[in-house]
């Protein structure tokens, strides 16, 4: 059967994949000047996350705090890895717009909305910094990364594309997420010794379901200025998965990129190479300068590929499964609370993948038809966290 001459034509670049290709090109220059303008201040290849919060408010170092952001939800904190998770998300976007067969698993599952679910968590985080930074001091870390992987994005995804989404799902994001994350943080998980993560997500929950019910009373806030079903991607064939080995592997992979909703291998590879390339010019640069980003990449690595394993039947029957929860919470407040040693990243990892992925889908499960299922996961961190790393501490101590 002939083609015809529409089937033949190639997709062609739009602008917003040069901006997109302009605004990640443009932050890797302006982060190579700014640094190496300030060269003097650091004994290592490149500054340390020590450097960093000494720096502020400089604008190089400001800078490195509000891209740093992007990357905070896997604990990297870091730029290179904050470009890499943006160009690998953008390659994977383009690989499922034209049709690639080594695109992976389709990012932002497959909803074609990529490109308005990444221009709200963007606007959400400079909002937030923009309203809150000042909150932020050499010695004190505050979640002004929180609107980019919350409540902007699902927005999104619930209400379909357009600038009216877009811009209203990231101010809401900026003002009610990110300050109900400095409240939880500041005035309860500090004062109790708690884990920052707990009140980062615990915020994320709670002002989610203040703003969907905000939505449920005063529709007009996201109704799309554009259709809300986007064209589809150039279809390709439909192949059942098999959830063998390579599948799971893959899987493991996306999970490092479910958090800000993308969900993809290509993504995945470039927040960790970012990760890593921070790593070995400075190994205290990345994850707050703790030094532990191997033995982190590793625990959430085992906590995913535990979670495939002991839920690949959830996987075959619902299509997807939060196997991700754990891997930016659990695991990660488990190791910088009580080190890297083997017995600390495999008790996390198992108990991490065990109650926090059922916990994610039972909550979910109950939350009303108007409000993403994003709630149940946020919500199955804070409680997963709550309840194992007290008995982490407990085994440790016994």
């Amino acid at each position: 059967m002939e083609c015809t001459t529409e089937e033949k034509q190639l997709p062609r670049k739009s602008p917003l994949d040069a901006a997109i290709l302009l605004l990640i090109l443009g932050a890797i220059l302006l982060i190579v000047w700014l640094s190496f303008a300030n060269r003097s201040y650091w004994s290592a290849h490149w500054p340390s996350y020590s450097d960093m919060l000494s720096g502020l408010p400089e604008p190089s170092a400001w800078l490195r705090w509000v891209l740093g952001d992007i990357s905070e939800v896997a604990f990297y904190k870091h730029e290179f890895a904050s470009i890499g998770l943006l160009a690998g998300a953008y390659l994977a976007y383009w690989a499922n717009r034209t049709g690639k067969r080594w695109q992976g698993f389709a990012i932002s599952y497959g909803s074609g909305l990529w490109p308005w679910l990444i221009t709200s968590s963007l606007l959400g985080l400079l909002l937030s910094n923009l309203l809150w930074g000042w909150t932020v001091t050499a010695t004190t870390w505050q979640p002004t990364f929180a609107a980019f992987v919350s409540l902007p994005a699902a927005m999104v995804l619930m209400f379909g594309g357009g600038w009216k989404v877009a811009v209203n799902g990231a101010i809401m994001g900026a003002v009610f997420v990110t300050p109900m994350c400095l409240l939880i943080v500041n005035y309860v998980c500090n004062p109790l010794g708690l884990p920052a993560v707990i009140g980062n997500v615990s915020g994320m929950a709670v002002a989610s379901v203040f703003a969907f019910l905000l939505c449920r009373y005063v529709p007009s806030l996201m109704k799309s200025e554009v259709p809300a079903k986007p064209s589809a991607p150039p279809s390709l064939p439909t192949k059942a998965p098999d959830y063998g080995v390579i599948w799971s592997l893959r899987r493991v992979l996306a999970d490092f990129s479910e958090a800000p909703f993308f969900g993809n291998e290509l993504a995945s590879l470039g927040l960790i190479a970012g990760a890593l390339l921070a790593y070995t010019l400075n190994p205290m640069s990345p994850v707050y300068g703790s030094g532990l980003l191997p033995q982190l990449i590793g625990a959430q690595t085992l906590t995913s590929a535990l979670g495939v394993l002991i839920w690949r039947r959830q996987w075959m029957s619902h299509g997807w499964y939060p196997t991700y929860v754990p891997l930016v919470s659990v695991v990660p407040a488990a190791i910088l609370t009580y080190g890297g040693s083997w017995q600390v990243i495999v008790m996390s990892a198992l108990l991490g993948a065990l109650i926090a992925p059922p916990l994610a889908c039972a909550i979910a499960k109950r939350l009303p038809a108007d409000m993403h299922a994003y709630i149940g996961n946020v919500l199955s961190m804070a409680i997963s966290t709550l309840l194992i790393i007290p008995f982490i501490g407990l085994l440790i101590a016994s």
